[in-house]
């Protein structure tokens, strides 16, 4: 009986070499359309589709494969004998090898460029259902659906014939190739009709495994296109924390103005500050706390020149981002074989929903995506704020928004002066901010402090009054407003209540 492989791809890679080989073992190739007209171009002979199944392709090839002979020849059981009775009644012959890759609808549904009904002609039909049938019927058919494992088959076939643990292999990998596929078809439509996400889809491919996780006996794994936001130009492999930590700090310095740097350390920032230079933004940062700063993840929203790479060079920092680095930046920074330098390709997509896994499900929320303006500034006390006053509180908001809860924020001339990071009591925040800042020698007069979420009482007020600051920015929505404003307004500060809340976990 004749063996019969069905070769159909979009992707063309190594096609014709897989073919090649196909013939040594003595198969009958079956090809539609495009790789027909290549494998005949290289002297491989073989049979079209249309001919095989005395059918021609129809609605501009929108139905070419979908036949009994092509389809029964894939998915009759070898061993059931009412099966081989119809497949000789209906001149049915079996397809041992299905080699089939889909039309390129994930490399092209993000563009913008190409529409709508360009999409959709590049949502394969035929390709899938044919993966499927060879899938499910893996007991009989070797289903193969991307070039890489072509070699492998090859010479799993001249050792012998391939085995079913193979096949299952295979099958396995075929049905997450059609689900990926699907998954994007779906949540493209979703989107791009405005439509209810009524299941949550998650499909990523392995990117790679990773070192570890949080800690070295966890396992850790990268999925998806990283790739395509961040490009490591130096350094060893990044860590799964060095991740988590690396996004903190591009998140935060997206949301502040040109010429911002911020120094992350366990998702918190130990520094952030905008000045006029790259470079006296990272000063100022730096100054923040350059204890906790070594060893941790500096981000710039600018490009990094050679005079703040030499200042970069004087301490250990375990990643340096940015949009870009000069050549001579670059040559610099690279002198320290174990720092990480990471090139921002683009910012992280701010509609992409936050996702975490619970027992029997997950839980989902929009990203925290929330901004203020002056407008939105409500002055609640009679003291007035300066222009300088207002620019401080707009960038500690900022700042305090991207630190863990309970967070409290001091900050001057544009740069942070003491953070308290997820602590209990927002006193305790407010307390260990002050107390971060006197160690680093920064005079908290004059300067202003910001809250991710209300004060319950009037003792946060009162702990931030007695070191001298000016103004404090929060969300207000307490049952104690009244009194906590009042405590502000005893102590000559100005509050401004912002309606926000920024907790973050």
């Amino acid at each position: 009986m004749k063996k019969y492989a069905l070769i159909s791809v979009s992707d063309k890679t190594k096609v014709v070499e897989f073919a090649q080989a196909l013939l040594k073992y003595k198969y009958e190739i079956l090809a539609t359309g495009k790789t027909a007209r290549l494998l005949l171009e290289n002297n491989i002979p073989c049979t079209e589709v249309v001919n095989f199944t005395d059918s021609p392709e129809i609605f501009s090839g929108r139905v070419k494969t979908l036949h009994p002979k092509i389809f029964g020849g894939i998915l009759m059981r070898r061993n059931n004998p009412s099966d081989l009775k119809q497949a000789d009644e209906n001149n049915i012959v079996p397809i041992d090898v299905v080699c089939v890759n889909l039309y390129p609808f994930p490399q092209i549904v993000e563009r913008d460029d190409i529409s709508l009904e360009e999409k959709i002609e590049n949502i394969d039909i035929g390709g899938p259902s044919l993966i499927r049938a060879g899938a499910k019927n893996y007991r009989a058919v070797s289903v193969l659906t991307n070039p890489n494992q072509y070699e492998s088959f090859i010479e799993e076939l001249s050792n012998g014939g391939i085995s079913e643990q193979t096949r299952r292999k295979l099958a396995a990998e075929a049905f997450a190739y059609t689900s990926f596929y699907d998954t994007l078809i779906a949540n493209y439509f979703e989107k791009e009709f405005n439509l209810p996400q009524k299941n949550i889809r998650l499909n990523y491919s392995l990117a790679g495994e990773l070192r570890y996780g949080e800690n070295p006996h966890q396992k850790a794994y990268l999925y998806g296109n990283f790739n395509s936001y961040f490009e490591i130009l130096h350094g060893k492999e990044i860590s799964y924390n060095n991740i988590i930590d690396l996004l903190a700090a591009v998140e935060l310095i997206n949301d502040l103005p040109k010429n911002s740097c911020a120094i992350i350390k366990h998702t918190n920032p130990c520094g952030a500050a905008v000045a006029n230079s790259i470079l006296e933004a990272y000063e100022k940062a730096l100054l923040c706390d350059p204890v906790s700063a070594f060893g941790g993840i500096v981000a710039f929203n600018s490009e990094v020149n050679e005079l703040t790479a030499n200042k970069l060079n004087e301490i250990f920092l375990e990643i340096i981002c940015a949009p870009s680095f000069s050549e001579k930046a670059l040559q610099i920074l690279m002198t320290k074989k174990n720092r990480r330098l990471i090139k921002i390709l683009r910012a992280p997509d701010k509609s992409e929903r936050m996702i975490k896994n619970i027992p029997g499900g997950l839980i989902v929320q929009d990203k925290d995506n929330s901004i203020i303006t002056k407008e939105m500034m409500n002055l609640v006390t009679k003291r007035s704020l300066s222009e300088a006053e207002i620019k401080d509180l707009m960038f500690a908001w900022t700042v305090c928004k991207h630190t863990k809860s309970n967070a409290i924020i001091y900050a001057k001339d544009g740069k942070t002066l003491g953070v308290g990071a997820g602590q209990m009591s927002r006193v305790d925040s407010a307390k260990i901010a002050a107390m971060k800042a006197k160690q680093f020698g920064h005079d908290l007069k004059n300067a202003v402090a910001a809250s991710d979420a209300f004060f319950p009482f009037p003792d946060g007020v009162l702990e931030i009054a007695a070191n001298g600051i000016t103004a404090i920015i929060q969300p207000g929505g307490s049952v104690k407003d009244k009194e906590v404003i009042n405590a502000a307004e005893e102590r000559n500060i100005s509050m401004v209540l912002t309606g926000i809340r920024n907790f973050k976990h």
